[in-house]
């Protein structure tokens, strides 16, 4: 027996060690030599070895406890659990050549330097706990047969103190939590999952605290059906109601009993008040972005009545929030990443508009820079069915983008449709330049009538020329384009083209004239500061000399 175990523990260490080769081959980062290994804690690899720790953990959690107590359990497939246990075994010593290496931040950069990974590991309690964790306590099977008949606990008993892992289960969930898209229904999960566990233990405690005190002896105790399925499932019913508080439970007889069940009731107490606390915050923050929306509409609708507007005006104005509830475009994207750096803030922008801008004519072959400032310029604004965006004659302050829906130009009558715009489509761009020599002054030249609901992005001329200011070179080469296309549709007086770019550089001129002037003004007026300081020290020396040498 002893020379049996020796060779599985053997066994076990050569496996572990080819398996942490393996792993040195893969995920792992390798820097300078092949002693310095790290794992990068915020890659999808390390998620996926804590996901399979987490199984491990969870394995030992609640089958170690249930093997203990129900025999029947143990003995069903004593191979397969025995192999379950050594595989378990191999992946914690994995698990502490892994944490012994895991990389940390410190002053923003990731540590990677191993042998301060270890020293790192070496002083912290999770050091002992994993120890203390893979101690091998099988050992306790060369004094005792490894299997169990009709006894309570059986020796796998000694494998207890395989859930002092439980920390590596808190923090796969902690990373589970930020990587989920359904963070409530995670949580819900989590809790509902640990009141499970908290049950099972407290089934298994109940039918051990019965074999103890012996099987029928009193109506507390289990009455002592040799079926596993019934003594679990009538254990785990037991455990419910006394934890759960829901429902009747025999009376207790003996003192351990009263003891055991007073102590179920104060657990009781508070998986109460956690499943109140917990799923209620829960269920408020799921329903919280619903009601301030809600909110928001109450005020509209109030501030309608108050103002007795029409009934058909409300009814759209309802339906257009109702819109915008059902298509999530409820929430103020400026708000919820406003608390991002702009950095971030840049890259999301750019990755959701960016090859949106680069439709418009006008800013095909810009150069980067620019059109990453006006992606973070760009506003969506959604129309109801019916509504104009535009009419023949505006002044022209924004181009528009569709990102979803259709729009017809129409004539002044508002019947005939001329041409109809579909998503991606581009008009109003050219107006926002003002480009000298428009024949149309910089107004809109057709009607845009939303056909159903449309979303669209806009780009003010007031945003478009803040940027401009920073790119010269871009800003001519766009009034460039933009004369093209008016030239090409007829819509431009090159004579008053001319008068009107000599006009503006003229005022460039004076403005250039008058720049140079005021710096001139400056300095100058810095000198005689200068001087006037000088004269003042000298007064103030000849006047204290005077009063020496009298």
């Amino acid at each position: 027996m002893l020379e049996s175990n020796h060779t599985k523990n053997t066994l076990k260490m050569n496996y572990c060690m080819s398996k942490i080769k393996s792993w040195s081959n893969g995920g792992v980062k390798k820097i300078k030599s092949t002693n310095e290994i790290i794992f990068d804690t915020s890659k999808p690899y390390f998620y996926k070895w804590l996901s399979i720790v987490n199984l491990v953990v969870l394995y030992n959690i609640i089958f170690v406890i249930g093997r203990s107590v129900f025999w029947e359990l143990e003995n069903l497939i004593p191979i397969g659990w025995r192999i379950l246990d050594h595989t378990s075994d191999i992946i914690y010593m994995i698990d502490i050549f892994v944490r012994m290496h895991e990389g940390y931040l410190e002053q923003g950069l990731l540590v990677r330097d191993s042998t301060k990974l270890r020293k790192r590991y070496l002083k912290s309690k999770y050091f002992i706990l994993d120890i203390l964790s893979i101690f091998p306590m099988d050992i306790y099977y060369i004094f005792l047969s490894d299997t169990c008949f009709e006894t309570v606990p059986c020796p796998v008993i000694a494998r207890l103190n395989r859930v002092l892992r439980l920390d590596r289960t808190v923090e796969f969930f902690e990373k589970t939590e930020t990587r989920t898209n359904f963070p409530n229904a995670f949580r819900i999960t989590k809790v509902v999952l640990s009141i499970l566990v908290l049950i099972h233990w407290n089934a298994c405690i109940f039918f051990a605290i019965s074999f103890a005190i012996g099987f029928g002896v009193d109506g507390w105790v289990y009455q002592g059906s040799p079926n596993l399925a019934t003594q679990y499932i009538y254990s785990f019913y037991w455990s419910t109601l006394t934890l759960t508080t829901i429902g009747e439970t025999p009376q207790p007889a003996a003192d351990i009993e009263y003891l055991f069940v007073t102590v179920d009731f104060l657990i009781g107490v508070l998986i109460f008040a956690t499943i109140v606390g917990n799923i209620g915050s829960m269920i408020t923050n799921m329903n919280a972005a619903r009601a301030d929306f809600q909110n928001k509409m109450d005020a509209v609708k109030q501030y309608m009545v108050f103002r007795k507007v029409g009934k058909d005006l409300e009814n759209r104005v309802i339906k257009w929030f109702d819109y915008l509830w059902s298509n999530k475009q409820s929430m103020d994207e400026e708000s919820v990443l406003s608390m991002l750096p702009d950095k971030l803030k840049a890259e999301i922008a750019i990755h959701v508009h960016l090859d949106t801008l680069k439709k418009v004519r006008i800013f095909q072959d810009c150069e980067k820079g620019l059109l990453v400032d006006l992606v973070l310029k760009l506003k969506l604004q959604v129309f109801s069915p019916g509504d104009y965006v535009c009419r023949k004659g505006d002044v022209g302050k924004e181009m528009y983008i569709i990102k979803r829906g259709k729009l017809d130009v129409v004539a002044d009558d508002g019947k005939t449709v001329f041409v109809t715009l579909g998503d991606g489509a581009v008009f109003g761009e050219v107006s926002i330049l003002n480009i000298p020599g428009n024949k149309t002054g910089n107004r809109r030249t057709a009607n845009v009538r939303s056909v159903g609901y449309s979303d669209l992005f806009s780009l003010s001329k007031d945003d478009l020329w803040d940027t401009l200011s920073e790119y010269p070179e871009a800003k001519r080469n766009l009034l460039e384009k933009g004369k093209q296309i008016l030239m090409k549709d007829n819509l431009i007086d090159e004579d008053r083209a001319r008068q009107e770019e000599a006009e503006q550089e003229s005022i460039n001129q004076k403005l250039q004239r008058l720049e140079l002037h005021i710096d001139g003004m400056s300095t100058r007026l810095a000198r005689l500061l200068g001087e006037y300081s000088s004269f003042q020290l000298k007064i103030k020396q000849r006047l204290t000399r005077l009063e020496k040498d009298n």
